[in-house]
């Protein structure tokens, strides 16, 4: 919708592009002059925007260290996976106090070994839409087909002594259509064990940002980022949009 409505801003020769209507209008010269910050209205029409193609304006923004990033593409996630389930899941962390392992492996010719711990609220097993979940050695499409039942997808690999996350360039966290990632440069990635703290409140939630702050990750927000040229008879306007 908004690629469409760019393109139609640039048919017409004259377009509102704010909504103060109780300031009057401001030529774009007298604005370039001005010191911000400063609310104005304009009448302008705009040149070029950028990126052209709308998917490439979501970037993921890290608070602490103000860092801009691309979103990883599918293919990315997907080898780190297969690099990952290259490794058999370590028995030995199977069914802890705090979750509930299953394990099996597949027919086909790699026979892939593959783990699913389920982590427990008062020693029980939550109702799937309450329930997040570890996998170990999981296709990408066997990642999306739990999140459609269950509510948090964590994918991780086992070491000889404990549970960990996969390379931040992979989401730590999938819950619904949704991909959280952490920033490499300001995470300091915590033991796997530190979820059963949220799996002990009285009712956990399972909120991302939560789950991020007690495995050490900084968690990275989407950002929609476009770059405008608006022009009127006295100049030239640069805007730079950046919203979550």
């Amino acid at each position: 919708d908004l690629e469409l409505h760019l393109q139609r801003c640039q048919q017409l020769s004259v377009t509102v592009l704010t909504d103060h209507q109780d300031l009057s209008n401001t030529e774009l010269k007298t604005i370039t002059n001005s010191t911000a910050p400063q609310q104005y209205r304009i009448r302008a029409k705009l040149r070029t925007y950028k990126p052209q193609k709308l998917h490439q304006s979501v970037k993921l923004h890290c608070s602490k260290c103000n860092s801009l990033q691309e979103v990883p593409d599918r293919d990315g996630f997907d080898f780190i996976l297969r690099d990952s389930a290259s490794t058999a899941p370590n028995p030995e962390l199977h069914n802890a106090s705090w979750y509930e392992t299953v394990t099996w492996t597949t027919q086909d010719q790699n026979q892939r070994q593959i783990a699913i711990h389920f982590v427990k609220h008062d020693e029980m097993l939550q109702h799937p839409e309450d329930t997040l979940l570890m996998i170990e050695g999981g296709t990408l499409k066997e990642i999306w087909k739990l999140t459609k039942r269950f509510k948090c997808v964590i994918p991780v690999r086992s070491t000889e002594d404990d549970l960990e996350l996969l390379d931040l360039s992979a989401p730590f966290l999938l819950q619904g259509n949704v991909k959280y990632y952490g920033c490499k440069q300001c995470s300091t990635p915590k033991s796997m064990k530190n979820l059963s703290s949220i799996a002990a409140e009285q009712q956990p939630s399972w909120e991302p940002t939560e789950i991020a702050q007690v495995l050490g990750i900084e968690l990275l927000q989407y950002v929609f980022i476009m770059n405008f040229t608006l022009v009127d008879e006295t100049g030239a306007l640069n805007a730079y949009l950046f919203d979550h």
